[in-house]
């Protein structure tokens, strides 16, 4: 029985990250929009290619 509890005390931990984890990367994702999300690489970028 101690098995089954603890499988499901990792299962709620693991939920419970996923679901913190996925509430910070909407409420950040408001913040910006995917047209700059794709630039973001580029924007530290000063040098040119020849």
């Amino acid at each position: 029985m101690n098995v089954l509890a603890l499988t499901i005390l990792v299962s709620t931990c693991l939920a419970g990250i996923f679901i913190v984890c996925f509430a910070m990367e909407a409420r950040r994702s408001h913040k910006s929009s995917p047209e700059r999300d794709s630039l973001l690489p580029l924007e530290g970028d000063d040098s040119q290619a020849p």
